[in-house]
C-alpha cells in the first residue's frame, strides 16, 4: 500500500471508531485508561529500552541537548505519566453534559449539550509521554485520535501505542480510535493535514517551524500549541525578594517546558534596586544572561543580546533580559515578540496589576506568581493536552472540556415556527 493510501486508511478507520466511541459510557472509557496504566507498567522494561534507543539515535544525530532531555520518560517522568492516567479517570466526563438551559416565549426548551469534537489529529515533537496523555484525554472526551510524534521519538511512541491498543482490545474500546502513524516519513504529515473528510481538528504541538508548516498546509481547522515565549515583568513597585523567587521558579523549576520563563523585562525605576538582586541569583544558578545595553550596564556578567534573543524559546539555562521604560513598554514588547502563552507582572501597584490583566491578551496572564502555573493540573483542569495559543474555543491549557464542543438540543410540545 502506498503511503498516502495507508495514512488515509488509518484516518478512515479512526473516523469509524470515533462514531462507536461516542456511544460508550464513562465506565468503559475509564476501564480502558486504568487497563492502559496496568499494561504500561507490565511493559515498562520494553518501553524504556525503546526510549533509550531513541535517545541514543538523537545524540548520534546531534539533536540539541534540551530536546534529547525531553525524550526521556524514565524515573519521575514515568511515574508522572502513569499517575496522570489515574488522574484522568478521576476527572468528570464532560460528554453529554447539558448547560445553558432556557425556555423561549412559546414554551420551547433550548439547551446545549457537550459532544466530542470527532477525530483529532495531533502532531508533536519529542516528549513521548504526550502519546499517552493525549490518547487518554481524547478518549475520555469521546474523540478518536491519530497521533504523529516526532521521528526522534519513533521507537518510544510505537511501543507505547501498542500497549494502548492492547488495552482497547481488552476493554471494549475500538482499537482504531487510538492510531499511531507507523512511519517517520514527513510526507505522512502532508497527507494527514489534508484528510479533512476524516479528521475534524489538527493540534500541532512543537516549535515554530512545525506550527508554520501546519498552518500553511492544513485544510482542517487548527488549534496551535505554539512555542512558549513567556515573560515576567518586574514593575517599579516590585518587592525584590518576591521578584527573585518568582523569576527563579519560572526559569529553573522545569526548563524544557513551554511555560518556562524565556524573557525577563524590568521597569527602568527598578533597574538599580530590584534587578541586580534577581540577576545575581540567576547567575549563581548558572543561568546565562543575554541583555540589552541597559541590562549589561547594570550587570557586568550579562552578555549582549541579539534581536533573535527576544523570540527565542531556549528551554535551557539562558535568559533574555531587557529594561523598559514602564508598563506600556513591557506590554509593547510582549505584543511584538510574545507567543500568546504566559505573561506575569511582579508589582505592588494595584492599578498596574489590573491594567496588566486587562491589556495583556496572552492565554495566561498573572500577577505576583510563577509562569509555572500555566499548566492544566495547576489550574484545576486535572490534565491537559497542551497549551493552546490560538484564540478559538480553547485558549490556554486545554483540558477535557476543550476537547468537546456544544450542540443545541430542543424540546418542544408541537411548537411550529409561524
Amino acid at each position: 500500500m502506498e503511503l498516502r493510501d495507508e495514512i488515509l486508511d488509518i484516518a478512515k478507520r479512526a473516523a469509524l471508531a470515533g462514531e462507536a466511541l461516542g456511544d460508550l459510557g464513562t465506565e468503559t472509557k475509564n476501564a480502558w485508561i486504568l487497563r492502559s496504566a496496568e499494561l504500561l507498567e507490565e511493559a515498562k522494561e520494553t518501553i524504556l529500552k525503546a526510549n533509550q534507543l531513541d535517545q541514543k539515535e538523537a545524540r548520534e544525530k546531534d539533536v540539541a541537548t534540551p530536546l534529547v532531555n525531553r525524550l526521556s520518560i524514565a524515573g519521575g517522568k514515568w511515574d508522572n505519566m502513569i499517575q496522570g492516567l489515574r488522574d484522568i479517570v478521576a476527572l468528570r466526563d464532560p460528554v453529554g453534559e447539558v448547560t445553558e438551559s432556557s425556555i423561549r416565549p412559546n414554551g420551547l426548551r433550548v439547551a446545549r449539550m457537550r459532544i466530542p469534537l470527532g477525530v483529532i489529529g495531533m502532531i508533536y515533537e519529542s516528549r513521548p509521554n504526550v502519546t499517552v496523555d493525549a490518547a487518554a484525554l481524547c478518549i475520555k472526551a469521546g474523540n478518536a485520535v491519530v497521533l504523529r510524534g516526532g521521528s526522534e521519538a519513533f521507537h518510544s511512541n510505537q511501543a507505547l501505542g501498542k500497549v494502548l491498543q492492547q488495552a482497547a482490545r481488552e476493554t471494549g474500546v475500538p482499537e482504531d480510535a487510538i492510531a499511531i502513524l507507523p512511519t517517520t516519513d514527513r510526507a505522512a504529515i502532508d497527507v494527514l493535514l489534508k484528510a479533512n473528510q476524516f479528521i475534524d481538528l489538527i493540534i500541532p504541538r512543537g516549535g515554530s517551524g512545525l506550527i508554520r508548516k501546519v498552518l500553511a498546509d492544513s485544510t482542517i481547522p487548527v488549534i496551535c500549541h505554539d512555542a512558549g515565549i513567556c515573560h515576567v515583568f518586574i514593575d517599579a513597585s516590585a518587592d525584590a525578594d518576591m521578584a527573585t523567587n518568582i523569576v527563579l521558579d519560572s526559569k529553573l523549576q522545569q526548563m524544557a517546558v513551554c511555560n518556562g520563563l524565556e524573557t525577563l523585562l524590568c521597569h527602568r525605576d527598578a533597574a538599580d534596586t530590584v534587578l541586580p538582586q534577581v540577576l545575581k541569583a540567576l547567575h549563581e544558578q548558572g543561568v546565562e544572561l543575554r541583555g540589552d545595553a541597559a541590562t549589561c550596564a547594570v550587570f557586568a556578567e550579562a552578555k549582549s543580546a541579539a534581536e533573535d534573543d527576544w523570540t527565542a524559546e531556549y528551554l535551557d539555562k539562558i535568559l533574555a533580559v531587557k529594561i523598559v521604560e514602564d508598563i506600556d513598554g513591557a506590554i509593547e514588547h510582549i505584543r511584538r515578540y510574545g507567543s500568546d502563552h504566559t505573561e506575569i507582572i511582579v508589582t505592588n501597584d494595584y492599578n498596574n496589576s489590573l491594567a496588566w490583566q486587562r491589556r495583556v491578551n496572552s492565554s495566561t496572564v498573572g500577577v505576583n506568581c510563577s509562569t509555572a502555573f500555566s499548566d492544566g493540573f495547576r489550574l484545576g483542569l486535572g490534565a491537559e493536552i497542551g497549551v493552546s495559543t490560538s484564540k478559538l474555543h480553547a485558549y490556554g491549557p486545554m483540558g477535557l472540556e476543550g476537547l468537546t464542543t456544544l450542540k443545541f438540543i430542543l424540546t418542544g410540545e408541537g411548537q411550529l415556527r409561524e
